[in-house]
């Protein structure tokens, strides 16, 4: 019984988008979620820097985090779940939520970082109305 996994074809097949980059930021790995996610091809992405994903107001800080994970080979995010916001190729504004860990090479010298990345930008918008309601109802007199 053969049990070993296509990595490649279970890349493909999950729902989440996996994004791959290099020390240089640069886009190695591009996987159909999120093709379908930010609406470029993989072969559009494929060499690009993370910035056709990044809202411009936060790249900056973003190149920063980036180069010092870089150097020192480590991530302050770990397991946690990162939401912020993102582009799509049309330009419309994405809510994501991501982890992210870092990748080595045979050496153990720092190879790149691998973020799994899900769309949760119906889920913010909700979020977003309940609270405007919330504060709406608590406003009204008796309340």
């Amino acid at each position: 019984m053969d049990d070993e996994v296509d990595l490649h074809q279970l890349i493909e097949a999950i729902g989440d988008a996996v994004v791959v980059s290099n020390v240089a930021g640069k886009i190695t790995l591009w996987n159909r979620a999120a093709e379908e996610m930010f609406g470029y091809t993989a072969a559009e992405a494929l060499g690009q820097n993370l910035d056709i994903i990044t809202p411009e107001r936060f790249r900056a800080r973003h190149w920063e985090g980036y180069h010092h994970s870089m150097e020192t080979g480590t991530t302050k995010y770990g397991k946690q779940t990162l939401r912020v916001p993102a582009i799509h190729k049309d330009g419309h504004t994405l809510s994501i939520a991501f982890t992210v860990a870092m990748l080595h090479d045979e050496h153990h010298r720092v190879s790149g970082v691998v973020a799994v990345i899900r769309d949760e930008t119906a889920r913010f918008l909700e979020e977003k109305e309940l609270k405007k309601r919330l504060i709406e109802l608590e406003s009204k007199p008796g309340a």
